[in-house]
């Protein structure tokens, strides 16, 4: 049992090495890493630059930095996917962040948040089809004096109505939708 579980992790670390030797990307995120030292407590600025240079993180290349910090897999995957501002899928074109925190929810975040939802036809955490708007939510974006806030591609907008934030989206969503 154990030497074909051993076989079995090589022939996915060699894929995966495989699968990066053609890749620039992956040279410089290893030069990232050589520049921390291939420490551990470097695992999430390794994973910052990742998303950095791949725009989000896959299987593959969370198992390329397991790899090469020779960590478990399940750490780094652990870390990738308990902090928010890591996304282990594709985003789209443009982003439509809506804060959840109390002082926003209280001012009506989550009625902004449902109208988005239902203008794309997505839930938060989601692409539209034609890969323009990702749509998402954040705990708090630390913003409680202008709120509610919405982060429209990195820029914080506040005192967002539904009307207002569907007038910001709708150039991102297709007609189609």
């Amino acid at each position: 049992m154990l030497p074909t579980l051993l076989h079995e992790k090589q022939r996915e670390a060699d894929r995966v090495m495989q699968h990066a030797s053609g890749d620039k990307r992956f040279k410089i995120l290893e030069a990232h890493m050589k520049k921390h030292q291939f420490k551990h407590d470097a695992l999430i600025e390794i994973l910052h630059k990742a998303q950095e240079l791949f725009g989000y993180l896959d299987d593959d290349l969370l198992l390329f930095v397991a790899y090469k910090l020779k960590l478990p897999a399940s750490r780094v995957y652990g870390v990738a996917t308990f902090y928010h501002f890591f996304t282990l899928k594709p985003q789209g074109k443009h982003t439509c962040v809506v804060c959840l925190g109390t002082a926003c929810y209280v001012k009506g975040s989550a009625k902004v948040l449902a109208a988005v939802e239902a203008r794309a036809k997505i839930k938060a955490g989601e692409t539209t089809p034609d890969n323009q708007l990702s749509l998402l939510t954040a705990r708090c974006i630390g913003a409680c004096g202008i709120a509610p806030a919405v982060v429209y591609d990195g820029t914080v907008t506040p005192r967002q109505t539904p009307e207002t934030a569907l007038e910001h989206v709708k150039g991102w969503i297709s007609h189609g939708n």
